[in-house]
């Protein structure tokens, strides 16, 4: 006899119990797997037809939308994954709809599911566990869904006890789960159920497949997070965690990701860890997070937000090339860049450091440099090109442009690591912080350099605009306006 769509804990309570009651109903689909049941196992047989619960189209949320565009970057193709039910993970599973051969091991199975393989999204042909077989516990849907279910030779049911099992999870390759959280703290820690002393979740598998997927090859877990209440009044982002219970420790959690940005807090520090939440809270509670971290001891009195008080990171100006068989990303900073734009400048030579800033310099302390991660993305942008895991990548080039408000033109300034120069790097991004100095309303770009800096003149004669040069003692002032094409 088939369990059906509920298998998790069923057939384990069925097992354990003294006294065992089936109901049988055509309206059940027959799931494969370890699914079944033997009628001697059955002291009491009820036939009964009726239709099973259903579950139609969640609501579509725009910012549920953005986290789903946010984590599509996260998942590489062949990945396994392991999604939670709910509003969000729904706009995910819409966004991964351009990878390629997803595999699926997962508690819950949803239409959403059903439909990217449909789509042939999910083939869990590169799983490398149960190759082949999409592995869950339970489902919950349309009856489209359950009639998929039906007999369905590539599905398997298997219990909890197997499904959630952290070492059954680390053997899939590239193993990514992706859950819901309902608040966390600006130390990392996990928050799921609803409301405080209301545990609506019981004992969750999250934890499990967090520490599985952290196990896998390849592996990564994802946290996702809404960062304001429905109504707007209330941030799901808080300094402490104080009378609620905590599903996932700080120590455990990887990827955060809310409709504001990505952020990695596997190995930070604790004021790493905060300033990283905060930068992807909504913009109405930074300030009164900031505030609280201070007060309670994470972050110093001398740290600000600054520009980037205000600023909603803008994930279209993300882009992955390959170049000389490397992937390399340009994206916009982000306040917790500041350690690795540090570090790109100890890196840089003597000469690359004179010609960006005009004099010699050895120490590139926060406040020089804070204007290159806290920004605003407007009046201010900073444009990075990063090699490496996400969240520990190294800086190998730096673009950036600082607008002059009476002038209404920014003034652009580069910073390319030696072993990138000549790689056309500096052409990507100035390109890109042209056009999106465009699209913000800025009437032109000016730049200032040295004579002997022709790779930078050229660079800046490569826009597709009428180009001004004037002198200043030993200076070359580079200026252009976006209405006059060349």
């Amino acid at each position: 006899m088939s369990l059906g769509i509920s298998v998790d804990i069923t057939l384990a309570a069925a097992m354990s119990a003294d006294l065992v009651i089936a109901q049988v109903n055509s309206s059940m689909p027959r799931v494969l797997g370890r699914s079944f049941i033997h009628v001697n196992d059955v002291d009491v047989i009820v036939e009964h037809e009726e239709e099973l619960l259903t579950i139609g189209e969640l609501p579509e949320l725009e910012s549920a939308n953005h986290i789903g565009r946010l984590i599509a970057r996260l998942i590489d193709d062949g990945s396994t994954i392991q999604i939670s039910p709910g509003t969000t993970p729904q706009s995910i599973l819409l966004a991964l709809s351009d990878k390629n051969d997803l595999g699926v091991h997962t508690q819950f199975l949803t239409n959403d599911i059903m439909r990217l393989v449909s789509m042939g999204v999910i083939t869990n042909r590169k799983k490398g566990f149960n190759v082949g077989k999409l592995v869950a516990s339970s489902a919950i849907g349309t009856n489209n869904l359950y009639e998929f279910l039906d007999d369905n030779p590539s599905i398997e049911f298997h219990p909890s006890d197997y499904v959630n099992d952290p070492g059954i999870i680390s053997r899939h390759n590239k193993m990514v789960s992706m859950n819901v959280a309902m608040t966390m703290d600006l130390t990392g820690q996990v928050a799921a159920d609803a409301l405080s002393y209301n545990y609506f979740s019981g004992v969750t598998g999250m934890l499990d497949f967090i520490r599985g997927s952290s196990q896998s090859e390849g592996g990564k877990s994802i946290i996702m997070l809404i960062s304001t209440t429905i109504d707007g009044k209330k941030s799901r982002i808080v300094p402490m965690l104080h009378d609620t219970a905590i599903v996932v420790p700080r120590g455990d959690v990887q990827y955060v990701v809310t409709e504001y940005g990505a952020v990695n807090l596997f190995g930070k520090s604790l004021q790493e860890r905060a300033m990283a939440m905060i930068s992807i809270s909504h913009p109405d509670f930074r300030d009164e997070l900031l505030f609280e971290a201070k007060k309670i001891g994470l972050l110093g009195e001398e740290r600000t937000l600054s520009e980037s008080v205000r600023g909603i990171y803008p994930i279209k100006l993300e882009e992955t090339r390959e170049i000389d068989g490397d992937l390399i990303t340009i994206r916009p900073a982000k306040p917790v860049d500041e350690r690795r734009i540090q570090e790109h400048f100890y890196n840089q030579d003597k000469d690359d450091i004179y010609s960006r800033f005009f004099r010699a310099k050895t120490r590139f302390v926060r406040d020089d440099l804070e204007g290159m991660f806290q920004i605003d993305y407007i009046k201010d942008l900073t444009l990075l090109a990063v090699v490496g895991e996400f969240g520990f990548g190294k800086v190998v080039a730096v673009g950036e442009y600082l607008l002059d408000q009476v002038r209404n033109v920014a003034e652009v300034a580069f910073s390319v690591s030696k072993e990138w120069q000549g790689k056309g790097l500096g052409k990507i991004l100035m390109r890109k912080l042209s056009e999106a100095a465009r699209e913000n309303g800025i009437a032109g770009l000016m730049a200032y350099t040295l004579p002997r800096n022709q790779g930078m003149i050229r660079l800046f004669k490569s826009l597709p605009y009428k180009v001004s040069t004037m002198y200043d003692g030993g200076v070359i002032e580079l200026s252009c306006r976006f209405d006059e094409v060349e």
